[in-house]
Parts: C-alpha cells; sequence; structure tokens
C-alpha cells in the first residue's frame, strides 16, 4: 500500500485550539496493594516473554545458516544487500527437486495456477515441439523466428525487461559492443540478440549421374530423401533443405570412382601404398572416423576432382537389417533414403566464418578468399545410392567402372546469423559463468540441437523460477543460444573473436551443450581441472530411467537392441573411443561443438556432454529430415530432463561456489600421462627428442598445485568459519534487541530501529545499468575499444567496492564487530586470490604462435586432432611435430615452447 502523509499543518491554525484532556487511567485497584499487583504482573509477563524470546533466539541461531549465506554473498559481491533466499544447497535443491510454482507473467500469478517441477518433462516436450518441428537451418526466416522465441524466454522466464524497440544489434555497432561490455556492471537481467554476417552457401541445382561410354547418362540418382507421413514432419519437409554440404566448393566434376573407406590419411596412404592413382577421381567414402570436411581435404591432396560420402549400415553396429530390424520409420533400424548433411569447412584448420579468420564477421567486415574450406565439390548421398555407385568399381566385384558426374552449384553469399544472449547478473561482477547452445538445425533437428535447446529451455525455467523465490547468483550467469554452428561453429566463433578480451578477462568457466541426447550412454568431456566436478554433479543427479542410479551410472549404459553381426573395425573404434577418457572417467575436448573458441583460442576451461549412442541403440538419423520430434518421443526422450538437471546443477555450482570448483591438481597429472604418451610416439619413430626438462617442469607444477589446493581449502574454511560467527554475532544482536523492543513496549516505551535491519538501505547506492558512452564532442557515434572500455570498467568497480565497504562498515558496532570485520576483508582478499588463480590456470597454456600450419588453435595441452577435426590430440604441437613432420629439431622446439609455458604457470599459482 502507499504511504499516506498528512498536510503540514501551521502553528497559527493551531491557535486557540484547547489542550487535549489526559486518557484516563484504569484503576486496578486501591491505594499500595494495587500498585504492588500490578508491578507483580508486570514481571510475570516480562518472564514469559523473555524465556519465549529466548527459546525463538536459540532456534535462529540453529538455522542462522541462511543468514550465513547472505554474509557470503556480501562479503564476495556486493555489500549492503539484503538477506537471500536461496542459497548453496537450498537453491540446488529447489533447482532439481521441488514442487514449485509457474507464473504467466513475472510477479503476477495466473488465473490457472499449477504445480510441476522445474525441469519439467512435460514441458520439455512442448519445447521440442516448438523448436523441432519446423526446419531452421541458419540464416533462414525459421532460425529468425527460434532466435526471437529464445529471447521471448529470457525476457519472460529471467525478467529481462523487453524494451520498446526490440534489442536486435549489429554486431560491431555501438549497442552490440555494450550489451556485452557491460555486463559486468549490470543489476537486473537483460537479453539481446547480436547479428553476425558470415559468408555461407545455399545449394542450387545438384546432380549425380553414371554416364556411358557417348557421355549419357544411364543413371541419374534421387538426391534428396524420400519420406511419407509415417512421420509427419518428415513427410512434410523432406525436401524443405536439399541434401548438400555446407561450404562446399561450388562446380561440376567427372572422373572414375575411387573407393576410400573413412577417408583418413591411413585409408589414402593405404591406397597409394597399393598404387592406386586419385589424380582425375571421384573418390567415394562413408560417414565416420573424422570430420567430413578433412576426407574432401585429404582427396582434393591427392589430385582428386570430386567426393561423395555416404551413411553406410556397417556403421549402426548391431541395429541393422542384416541383424533382423526394420528400417525407420517402422522400425529402429537405418532408413535407407536417409542423407548426412553437414559443413566441409576443415575445422581443424579454423573454425568460425571462412571469410574473416581471426576476427569478427560485421557486416562491413574485409574479407579473404578462405583456407579452410574446399576446393573441389562434394555432395552426401544415401545408402540407396551408394549401393549402386559402389557397384561402378572394378575392384568392388568387376563393376564397368562408368565416369560419374557430379554437379553441385551453390549460392555463396553474406548471410545474416543471430546469437540470442541472456544474462543473471550476479554479486560478483567480475567473475562470469557462461552457458550455451547452438540453436540451428540442418533440417528439423530434434536431436541434433533441439534436444540440447530444450534442456536448456529448462534450465532458464529453472533458473527463472529461483529468480523469482528471491536467489541471486555470487556469480554472473551469461547464457548463449548460438547460431551457425552446424556450417562450422560460426556464431561462438564470431562472438569468441569479437569479445577475446572480455573472454579472458571475465569468464571463469563456459559450459557447452549440444546435443543433450541420441542414445542411452552418458558420455561427459571436459577440461581436466573440471572432471571431479563433472563426476559429482552427475553422482548428483537421478538417472533418467534406472531408479536407484545416478547419471554417472549411465556411463556404462547402452541400447538393448543386439545382433550377432557387427562390423569389426567399426568395433574397434568404438572401444577407442570409450578408452578416450581420463582417470576419473571423463572424455578430453576435441572440437566439433562452441566450446572450441572458449577452450583452444581463449583458454578458457569448458565443458560439453549428453546422452550419445552406441552400437545397440537405435539408429539416430544424424542431419537427416529423420531426425524428427517422432523419432525422439520414440527413442531418445528420457534425456531431455536429466540432462537439463545436469548442467544446471553445474552451473550452479559453478556461480555459487565460494572457491572455484577448479581441480588444478588433476590437470598437472593429466599432463605427465599426455606427456608419457608423446614420448611413446617419439621412440615408436626413432626420434632422439629430450624430454626431461619438460618432465621435471611438470612435476614442479604438480607441487605448486598441492600447495594452490592446501590454500583453496585454508581459505574457504576461514572465510566460512568467520562468516559463520559474524553471521551469529549479528543473529545475537538482532534478537537481543528484538527482546528489549518487546520489554519496552511491555511498559509503554519507544523502541528505535536497529541499523542492522536497515543496512540494506544504506549499504549501496542507487545504481543503475550502465553502457560506456559512444558519443563525441560533435555529435559522432563510436564503437568503443574493449581495451580501454576494461580499464574503465575496472576502474568504476574499484571505487564502487570501496564505497559499499564504507558503508557497509558504517554499522559494524562495537569493537567486537569492527575486529569480525576486519577478519572477513582479509578472508575475502585471500579467496579472492585463490579464484583468480584458478581461473586463469587453462589460459596459462595458450601460446600466442598458436600450433603449426593451424594458428588460430593456440592452446598447447589439446587441440581438435589435425587430421580428425572432432576428436582431441594432447600436447598437439609437440604430438604432430613428431607424428606428421617426423622432424627431432622441431619436436625439441615444440618441448621448449610447452616448458616455457608450464614454467611460467607455476609462477603465476604460487602461494
Amino acid at each position: 500500500m502507499t504511504d499516506v502523509k498528512a498536510d503540514a499543518v501551521s502553528e497559527k491554525a493551531l491557535e486557540g485550539i484547547p489542550a487535549p484532556v489526559a486518557t484516563p487511567q484504569p484503576a486496578y485497584g486501591r491505594g499500595r496493594g494495587a500498585t504492588v499487583w500490578s508491578k507483580i504482573l508486570r514481571v510475570l509477563i516480562v518472564v514469559l516473554l523473555g524465556g519465549t524470546l529466548f527459546q525463538r533466539w536459540k532456534r535462529s541461531l540453529e538455522n542462522a545458516q541462511v543468514d550465513e549465506g547472505s554474509w557470503v554473498a556480501r562479503a564476495l559481491g556486493e555489500h549492503g544487500k539484503g538477506r537471500r533466499v536461496l542459497f548453496g544447497k537450498k537453491a540446488e535443491e529447489a533447482f532439481l527437486y521441488e514442487p514449485l510454482i509457474l507464473y504467466s507473467t513475472i510477479g503476477e500469478c495466473s488465473a490457472g495456477v499449477f504445480n510441476r517441477l522445474v525441469p519439467n518433462p512435460i514441458s520439455a516436450v512442448d519445447a521440442s515441439v516448438q523448436y523441432a518441428t519446423k526446419p531452421h537451418m541458419a540464416g533462414t526466416e525459421g532460425d529468425f523466428k527460434t532466435a526471437t522465441d529464445f529471447l521471448e524466454l529470457f525476457q519472460t522466464e529471467l525478467g529481462a525487461v523487453a524494451p520498446e524497440s526490440p534489442p536486435i544489434y549489429s554486431a560491431g555497432t555501438v549497442e552490440s559492443q555494450n550489451a556485452t561490455l557491460s555486463i559486468p556492471s549490470l543489476h537486473t537481467p537483460t537479453a539481446w540478440i547480436d547479428v553476425y554476417y558470415p559468408v555461407m552457401n545455399t545449394a542450387l541445382d545438384r546432380s549425380i549421374q553414371i554416364l556411358d561410354d557417348d557421355g549419357n547418362a544411364v543413371w541419374t540418382a534421387e538426391l534428396e530423401e524420400v519420406a511419407d507421413d509415417t512421420d509427419p514432419d518428415a513427410g512434410k519437409y523432406y525436401d524443405a533443405v536439399p541434401a548438400w554440404h555446407g561450404l562446399s566448393k561450388g562446380g561440376e566434376a567427372k572422373g572414375k570412382l575411387v573407393y576410400a573407406n573413412y577417408g583418413r590419411q591411413e585409408d589414402y596412404d593405404d591406397l597409394e601404398a597399393k598404387g592406386v592413382d586419385l589424380n582425375g577421381t571421384i573418390v567415394i567414402t562413408r560417414y565416420g572416423g573424422i570430420f567430413r570436411g578433412l576426407k574432401v581435404k585429404g582427396a582434393q591432396e591427392r589430385g582428386a576432382v570430386g567426393v561423395l560420402i555416404y551413411s553406410d549400415p556397417r556403421d549402426d553396429g548391431t541395429v541393422t537389417v542384416e541383424n533382423g530390424y526394420i528400417p525407420y520409420p517402422h522400425g529402429p533400424a537405418r532408413n535407407p533414403n536417409s542423407v548426412q548433411r553437414g559443413s566441409t569447412q576443415y575445422l581443424s584448420v579454423y573454425p568460425g566464418d571462412p571469410t574473416t579468420p581471426g576476427y569478427p564477421s560485421y557486416e562491413n567486415s574485409t574479407r579473404t578468399e578462405g583456407s579452410n574450406i574446399p576446393a573441389i565439390p562434394s555432395l552426401p548421398i544415401s545408402w540407396a545410392n551408394a549401393k549402386v555407385l559402389l557397384k561402378e568399381i572394378k575392384e568392388n566385384g568387376g563393376g564397368l567402372n562408368r565416369t560419374i558426374s557430379l554437379v553441385n552449384h551453390v549460392d555463396d553469399r553474406v548471410i545474416p546469423i543471430w546469437n540470442t544472449m541472456g544474462v543473471i547478473p550476479g554479486l560478483i561482477k567480475d567473475e562470469v559463468v557462461m552457458i550455451g547452445n547452438h540453436r540451428d538445425a540442418w533440417v528439423l533437428g530434434a536431436t541434433d540441437p533441439s534436444s540440447g535447446t530444450v534442456s536448456m529451455h529448462e534450465i532458464v525455467r529453472g533458473f527463472g523460477t529461483l529468480l523469482r523465490r528471491g536467489w541471486k547468483p555470487l556469480r554472473t550467469i551469461v547464457i548463449a543460444s548460438w547460431d551457425a554452428e552446424e556450417y562450422g561453429l560460426i556464431g561462438s566463433t564470431e562472438w569468441g573473436e569479437d569479445f577475446d578480451e572480455f573472454i579472458k578477462e571475465y569468464i571463469v568457466a563456459y559450459l557447452n551443450m549440444d546435443s543433450s541426447v541420441s542414445g542411452s550412454r552418458f558420455s561427459p568431456a571436459a577440461s581436466p581441472s573440471l572432471a571431479h566436478l563433472v563426476r559429482a554433479v552427475a553422482l548428483d543427479v537421478p538417472h533418467p530411467t534406472k531408479p536407484g542410479k545416478s547419471l554417472w551410472d549411465a556411463r556404462q549404459d547402452r541400447g538393448t537392441l543386439t545382433g550377432g553381426n557387427v562390423d569389426p573395425e567399426v568395433l574397434a573404434m568404438h572401444e577407442e573411443e570409450l578408452q578416450a577418457i581420463d582417470e576419473v572417467g571423463v572424455g578430453v575436448l576435441g572440437s566439433g561443438s562452441d566450446y572450441t573458441v572458449f577452450l583452444q583460442r581463449a583458454g578458457v576451461a569448458s565443458h560439453s556432454g549428453g546422452f550419445g549412442s552406441t552400437l545397440s541403440d537405435p539408429v539416430y538419423h544424424y542431419h537427416s529430415v529423420f531426425d524428427s520430434h517422432r523419432w525422439q518421443l520414440l527413442y531418445g526422450d528420457p534425456g531431455f530432463v536429466a540432462i537439463a538437471k545436469y548442467l544446471g546443477l553445474m552451473t550452479l555450482r559453478m556461480a555459487d561456489s565460494i572457491v572455484l570448483p577448479i581441480n588444478t591438481t588433476h590437470y598437472a597429472y593429466e599432463l605427465e600421462l599426455y606427456l608419457e604418451k608423446v614420448e611413446s610416439i617419439a621412440s615408436s619413430a626413432s626420434l632422439d627428442v629430450n624430454f626431461k626438462s619438460v618432465k621435471k617442469s611438470i612435476h614442479t607444477l604438480q607441487h605448486a598445485s598441492k600447495k594452490l589446493d592446501k590454500e583453496k581449502a585454508t581459505a574457504e574454511h576461514k572465510l566460512e568459519h568467520i562468516v559463520k560467527k559474524i553471521a551469529k554475532h549479528r543473529a545475537v544482536r538482532r534478537k537481543i534487541h528484538e527482546v528489549i523492543c518487546k520489554l519496552k513496549s511491555v511498559f509503554g516505551l519507544k523502541c528505535e530501529s536497529d541499523s542492522l535491519h536497515s543496512c540494506g538501505k544504506h549499504g549501496a547506492h542507487e545504481r543503475h545499468n550502465r553502457a560506456l558512452s559512444a558519443e563525441t564532442s560533435n555529435g559522432q557515434t563510436m564503437t568503443p575499444r574493449t581495451g580501454r572500455y576494461m580499464g574503465i570498467m575496472k576502474e568504476r568497480r574499484s571505487h564502487e567496492h570501496g564505497q559499499e565497504h564504507a558503508a557497509y562498515d558504517k554499522h559494524a558496532k562495537g569493537p567486537f564487530s569492527k575486529h569480525l570485520l576486519k577478519k572477513l576483508k582479509r578472508a575475502v582478499k585471500r579467496v579472492r586470490a585463490v579464484n583468480e588463480k584458478l581461473a586463469s590456470f587453462e589460459s596459462g597454456f595458450i601460446h600466442e604462435d598458436g600450433i603449426k600450419d593451424r594458428e588460430w588453435y593456440r592452446h598447447l595441452g589439446v587441440a581438435p586432432g589435425k587430421w580428425l577435426g572432432y576428436g582431441a590430440t594432447t600436447l598437439p604441437a609437440l604430438t604432430e611435430a613428431i607424428t606428421y613432420e617426423k622432424n627431432a629439431t622441431l619436436a625439441q622446439y615444440e618441448t621448449g615452447r610447452l616448458q616455457g609455458l608450464i614454467d611460467k604457470l607455476v609462477k603465476e599459482i604460487e602461494v
């Protein structure tokens, strides 16, 4: 209710008004006896009231952990703020388990209020219908609709205020720059869309034909996927997105067909060893093993003029027609008409817009030709078409070896894409936790990426509910819905290149989600420093289908569709992938998703993971029109909510932990295992390389990291201890004040308000979201430079932090409080110093010169394999000097570069 204020009354108006007659007091009795009994009665009231208040005080001290959370927030973040309703375990439990009320609008209960769990399976299915039942390829109208849908989600669930005009900003403009650079100064949730302008392509006319000796077509392939209404969405949109390769070379080619297995380096080497000349040929390979673009690169380097890539049922494990399974949509086996679209960018050279390597693709950016895209045409084809073509090859059974014609005409042009960004401001302004998932799909993308988009949708709803209950994270959380990932990680890469300095300055971890479920096995991968966090979180999330088990147990799950016929090569590759984990049980990150720019260019500890297919799961039709909502409901659905809980809980722990949950010691010991692997490779190659110095440096890093572990534990314990003391001290003072006030009220005395209750009013001055002014004296608008902005932001935060401390100290009554607050300041400083070391640890492996022949990648600890793309190579520059260059001198040089980084890292984490 609005306060009502009486009008001021002048002294003149009071003249002539008689003084009020005193109100008569009731008589308790007559004489001295009445006075005695009155005093006795008051004493009894005081005793009873005091006893009641004492019991309440004891209970409040027992529950002091809620107030401790408030003090932790005040200590590490902004001071003088009111109590946080949710903190630590209570926030986690609320996110995972509690039935929460949904609201139709912020702060306003809908007419049909009902209780539901958040994250929620029903809401998840609704979100899958929203995002996965219409095509939304990057740069299309459908893609823009999903971008604005996500913007609306941020506005509705997080309370990000919707401005009068849509917050859609062209990358490189003042508005776009300020949207990101102002994140450290935000106090309320916000959301916007950044528009980047990469060069991509779309399909025009395409064909594959078999020609007779006279050049006439004797067979023409049906390139589009054939589907009926059994799967209604696939039947409706089977030809909405042509079957072609993104970023493929436009052109025409004719030649004899050569089969190259998976198109790996060893496959091409085997062909050459057999005397097969690839010059002027069209190579046909099957999907699997390596990134598709590298299959084309390998063929191109050996003289081929075109490439065809197909999906072979041999790679489907046990779930094949040969083993008695019926093809989709009537069964779980592969539909023979399915086609895997995808980008043929050379991902391991550099990701992102091919024409702007290392810098963002603004509308007016200078463009290059691009050195990470093919110079020969390629097309993806179905198994139904591949069976016909493979019969032409003599080596495969006496084929006629007729000429193959390949036509791939494309339209290369600048196409806008849309990254949707949302921010939940935290109390610690200079530490940011970022989570992201790409939104674009090749067609419907119910699994890739919409299963992940659905999980992210539920995370946002869960965070929104926590916010409405009074939660505010310690650290700021940024949520990104990336675009154009399917063309080559373009949306995330362009943003990362745009805000490289911001990422290095503020982002402490990046948590990625791509597809959250395509099969039965949970397969997390992360920087070694996050491996223990991954395991701890997965142990706390229930298994989606097996009561009594955890998500961590799902790492051992496999499908139930068994069979006797499995390709030995496929089985061996699958087993090798399962072994590519660290001692904790977490995989190593290579590339193929949006964590790449954060981890391998900026040096931010990163994570990615979800449920993936095994060899006995229903066949997942990757990048096909059959990656549909119906397939998800039949075969993939359970992972939606489990992964939402998992990534949401990981985000909460990363954002709310006093000390960042980053384990540098595990990383340091993994480094030694990486080096032992390199030593083995060098020995097998008979290269004489001295690894003693770098091994000694790794041991020194391990020793320094163990000391940091002790400092982490001590710093956190000290802060928790002093916060507990302050919380209880303040609780005692508050309750004593309440008792005194109650006693005074019994005797009709006035009780002044305690300043402790009003610290929220006095502790921090009113501030608004600010952005750096970009208007010059002559009225011109200038784009702010990130580096200068960083300095201004640091200065501003330092000034505000000092003001907050001054206001904070103002209410430290008595020597005991002052003593505790001094201790608190020291404890906070200690924790902040530790967190700075932890957050910057991953960046210690970044070398500005990058990796030879692919300098965009700067991380000397891990990178996508040069001829893998998806898979990881540890100690990549050193490993490749041995495996590809076979050069001992270069390997010794790379050993020195690695040692230099490690020695510097030792100094940075020393305590």
